[in-house]
């Protein structure tokens, strides 16, 4: 039974890639899950795993260098993926250094536990050992034109703290792989959106807000765009590079689906507007008139775009989701999941939400 270490796996992407790999899989795999459980890790979301013999949740920060040791020391890893990292842009404008300690200091704890626990006296690695990187199409900075995209040799050029910092982390890896060849990779995503999203994301937000009547905050002009991908097809890339991806390589994961964020915002509003039942009294708050345009973010990229061409053409991985497609499937997740959001959304999360956005 090969056993994953799946870092951050109570968040958003790490979760949905949790249930993924147990419908591929089911018991022919065991899944240790370590999550520090800060405010966008949920247990909920794994709610329905918790009584499976090969699903193990422990809860640690990857920073704590002792309890990432024990934990291989414990088990016998055989693959890492690594999602573990903070990463809303506006809290690493407001909080740079939290960014820095857990995307950057943490990185190369899991790092350095790995490669103690899979390094042959020789300095080589043991057989079938691979370390997965995620990260984000953010470290390549800025599209300024028409017609281009990220690819994998597009040189870094962050803008925020968050993005430097996964940027950092990227390095280290890029590092750890050409100074003692140890068996990893790095992907860089596109924008996800899917069930389980913490709601200071676009999408959700954008969900959430509508559905009770309250504004619906766009940054600046609402016209910078991003590359929306859904993320159960995520779940399938990260699964297609850990079995195909050819070692010491970097793979872009780009959805093909570029919208400006007004556009996203109209989507949703459309979209809610037909799902809605007539009646829904929630049908009538839904409306374009609570589109409100705030003070854009710091240091805004205007454009990300991936060509996701070197991991189709090497591992087969194509993004199978439309965009009309997912946002409907999302949308009826949040329908289905309403205590979920309930709770998500209470507490800090809306003190947050005012600070964020209440003056602006």
């Amino acid at each position: 039974m090969r056993t994953y270490l799946v870092t951050g796996g109570a968040g958003f992407i790490g979760s949905n890639y949790i249930h993924y790999m147990f419908r591929k899989y089911g018991d022919t795999i065991k899944i240790i899950n370590v999550d520090a459980l800060t405010y966008a890790g949920n247990l909920e979301n794994l709610k329905d795993l918790e009584k499976k013999e090969n699903y193990i949740f422990i809860r640690a920060n990857i920073c704590d260098k002792e309890a990432i040791e024990k934990i291989f020391a414990e088990n016998e890893i055989d693959r890492v993926v690594h999602f573990a990292a903070e990463s809303h842009v506006d809290r690493s404008i407001r909080d740079p250094e939290i960014f820095v300690q857990t995307n950057v200091l943490g990185t190369a704890v899991m790092l350095n536990c790995a490669k103690a626990a899979w390094e042959l006296p020789d300095g080589s690695f043991q057989k079938d050992k691979k370390f997965l990187h995620v990260s984000t199409d953010e470290v390549y900075g800025s599209l300024e034109k028409e017609g281009e995209y990220f690819c994998e040799t597009t040189p870094y050029a962050p803008h925020s703290p968050y993005s430097a910092s996964k940027a950092g982390s990227d390095m280290l890896v890029k590092a750890y792989m050409d100074t003692y060849h140890f068996p990893a990779n790095i992907t860089n995503c596109s924008n996800n959106y899917g069930p389980y999203q913490f709601p200071e994301k676009l999408i959700p937000l954008i969900i959430n807000n509508a559905l009770q009547g309250r504004k619906l905050p766009v940054y600046g002009d609402g016209k910078n765009v991003r590359d929306w991908l859904y993320v159960e097809d995520h779940a399938k890339a990260i699964d297609m590079v850990q079995e195909k991806g050819r070692l010491f390589e970097t793979y872009n994961v780009g959805g093909h689906n570029e919208k400006q964020n007004i556009e996203i915002v109209n989507i949703i509003i459309e979209t809610l507007q037909e799902m809605l039942e007539d009646s829904d009294p929630r049908k009538a708050l839904v409306t374009r008139d609570l589109i409100t345009y705030v003070e854009d973010r710091k240091g805004h990229d205007r454009r990300y775009a991936i060509a996701p061409d070197k991991i189709k053409a090497q591992i087969g991985w194509y993004p199978e989701t439309m965009f009309k497609d997912g946002i409907r499937k999302t949308i009826k997740w949040y329908f289905e999941h309403e205590d979920w959001m309930k709770n998500v959304t209470s507490g800090d999360y809306q003190k947050y939400y005012n600070e964020m956005y209440g003056s602006r």
